[in-house]
């Protein structure tokens, strides 16, 4: 069993690693997806709703949608692919995330089980102000999933490109006006069994005490 120290520094973007062919049983989504719901949530609303795409058609829908607005993230300057051209190191990962996001981009709709966590809100507008105090009533409650999810060895990609065209990925998933999308979480099992933590910045160069 891993301890929570692996867990969180191993819980790694899988995209050429998931299993296209291998059934993911819903019963273990839905494992996951209780361990989630014990994420906080602002006020205790618990506002959240979990679309877990299953259904071949629906989620080729949605791979031709994240595809299209994956193709046009991947052609333009700030794709991952093109960052840090002036670090050669620090290039040369970059350019390994941007084919496998490329990898992924093409594949979307067959991977066997997408989830999407929504935000429900009491009308079709996002009220004003404090959003980053909205979305952290969601966006834990995903990481958590992710986590889960790699406790019991399926693979997950945060990914987010399909909201370009939100409306149309609504449409597709039947999304009442009230209901937000937050992401686009493909889930299968994964090929291999390694995985290790990945080079970050130093601490020393992100951390700032009292003051900036």
């Amino acid at each position: 069993m891993m301890t929570p120290e692996e867990l969180l520094t191993t819980t790694r973007t899988v995209r050429k690693r998931l299993d296209l062919d291998r059934h993911v049983p819903l019963d273990l989504v839905k494992h996951c997806l209780q361990v989630a719901l014990q994420a906080p949530s602002g006020s205790n609303t618990q506002r959240w709703q979990w679309l877990v795409i299953t259904d071949a058609g629906q989620r080729a829908a949605l791979g031709r949608i994240y595809s299209r607005a994956c193709h046009e993230y991947l052609a333009s300057d700030r794709a991952a692919g093109k960052l840090f051209a002036d670090d050669p190191a620090r290039s040369a990962v970059q350019r390994r995330v941007g084919s496998s996001v490329e990898y992924l981009a093409d594949r979307m709709g067959d991977v066997p089980v997408l989830v999407v966590p929504c935000l429900e809100t009491p009308s079709a507008e996002l009220p004003p102000g404090n959003q980053a105090g909205l979305w952290a009533s969601l966006l834990p409650a995903v990481w958590s999933y992710m986590l889960a999810a790699r406790s019991v060895t399926l693979g997950t990609a945060w990914t987010t490109l399909h909201l370009k065209y939100e409306q149309e990925a609504a449409e597709v998933l039947g999304l009442p006006p009230n209901v937000h999308q937050a992401a686009l979480i493909p889930t299968a099992f994964y090929t291999g069994d390694t995985f290790k933590p990945a080079a970050r910045q130093p601490l020393d160069e992100v951390l700032h005490l009292d003051r900036w």
